[in-house]
């Protein structure tokens, strides 16, 4: 009984990090209004190393439509400035002495709709991976060689457990849509 419970604790714990990750994609994807995170996903060579430009620098929003990148090693300017311009947020940095000032253009309704076309991939590469770990937990289950009627109430367990998930992931997609939608 302790390794079912266990098996299903283990389940739900991949499946919240399933949905952390998607939460921390969805925060790269870019709205109208200016977030730190949209620069999450770009890395620098900072010394030789990779690293995340949040990590070498403070980052400010001044105004709704725009990001001040402040490094705390001005030699990096440059580097972060090559960096932001290979990314695929399509934006162009305007360097200063002391740092970096990113201006995001409004957003084109059709440049709306196809970021919300966007994070409905994610959501399905996210669904994907839960009905994975569910597939995985249902193998576990049966590897178990529990009786046939509990057998049959864990199975159903796992698939309470992945829809309930399921509606995490969606909740997350529907906050994301408004606020890509809202001007």
């Amino acid at each position: 009984m302790e390794d079912l419970e266990m098996t299903l604790l283990e389940a739900e714990e991949k499946m919240d990090k399933t949905i952390q990750n998607y939460q921390n994609e969805l925060n790269t994807v870019r709205t109208g209004r200016a977030n730190a995170s949209l620069l999450d996903s770009i890395n620098i060579d900072y010394y030789g190393v990779p690293t995340p430009i949040k990590q070498i620098s403070s980052i400010s929003v001044p105004e709704a439509s725009q990001l001040y990148i402040k490094p705390y090693d001005k030699s990096s300017i440059k580097p972060i400035e090559k960096a932001i311009l290979s990314s695929p947020l399509g934006l162009t940095p305007q360097c200063d002495s002391t740092g970096i000032r990113l201006i995001l253009p409004k957003m084109t309704e059709d440049r709306r709709k196809e970021l919300v076309k966007i994070v409905a991939k994610m959501e399905e590469q996210a669904k994907v991976a839960i009905r994975n770990i569910r597939r995985d937990l249902n193998e576990d289950i049966k590897k178990l060689s529990l009786p046939e009627d509990q057998e049959k109430e864990s199975l159903e367990d796992a698939q309470k457990l992945t829809d309930k998930k399921i509606v995490e992931l969606q909740k997350l997609t529907e906050i994301k849509n408004k606020d890509l939608m809202s001007i």
